[in-house]
């Protein structure tokens, strides 16, 4: 074997875990605007069919992230721990998950009334992805820690903003509603979008911890 052919063995091919990693957050934006829309769409069956679309981008990440860890597998060299690359690449799946989980609680308890709390938690939702796509994406090269930094604080500040949302929203329900069947669907579906915000702080944790490691 010709000795540069065995350096190549050696070597990340292409810088393929940046592109995998801007391709899931890429779609998670995607989930976010979808969600979104979906939970303001008046129709309850247009918006039933929307948010099961969502299952498409979530079948979607997960093959990407079934690459990711292909990838990790069969590199000798990574951009960065390889610990991180794993811990980033389950974190962000957890998010699509999550987003999913939220999308058939919707649709499975039929919950026709879209309140202004799950309007709020898919708004922070969405901007959560947007901010992680962008800290993401300067992983690449990271020449602006700073916009690195300021994507993960403000992560951290809208995981803040969710559980002031939730908090509030529960001490509502518990004070109000008495359908006990009611309560619980909501209480359900408040959770698993909170969880979703928790998701995106443990996705801005591990991208605060590389850019410690290799700023």
């Amino acid at each position: 074997m010709a000795f540069g052919s065995f350096v190549k063995l050696f070597l990340p091919k292409d810088k393929v875990f940046y592109t995998l990693f801007e391709e899931v957050t890429a779609t998670l934006i995607k989930m976010g605007d979808l969600l979104v829309q979906a939970l303001n769409e008046k129709d309850p069956n247009i918006r039933m069919q929307m948010l099961k679309s969502l299952e498409d981008l979530e079948h979607k990440n997960d093959e990407v992230t079934h690459r990711l860890f292909i990838e990790l597998g069969s590199n000798f060299i990574t951009p960065f721990d390889r610990e991180d690359i794993h811990a980033l690449a389950t974190s962000l799946d957890d998010i699509a998950d999550y987003i999913w989980g939220s999308a058939k609680r919707v649709t499975n308890y039929y919950i026709d009334d879209v309140d202004e709390t799950v309007l709020a938690l898919a708004g922070i939702i969405q901007r959560c992805v947007v901010a992680l796509n962008k800290g993401v994406t300067e992983l690449r090269d990271m020449k602006n820690i700073r916009t690195i930094t300021d994507t993960c604080v403000l992560i951290n500040s809208l995981e803040n903003e969710a559980d002031d949302v939730f908090d509030e929203a529960m001490s509502r329900l518990f004070a109000y509603t008495t359908n006990a069947i009611e309560l619980i669907k909501k209480k359900d579906l408040y959770q698993e979008l909170e969880i979703v915000t928790d998701k995106c702080e443990d996705a801005a944790n591990v991208i605060e911890s590389i850019i410690i490691k290799y700023a």
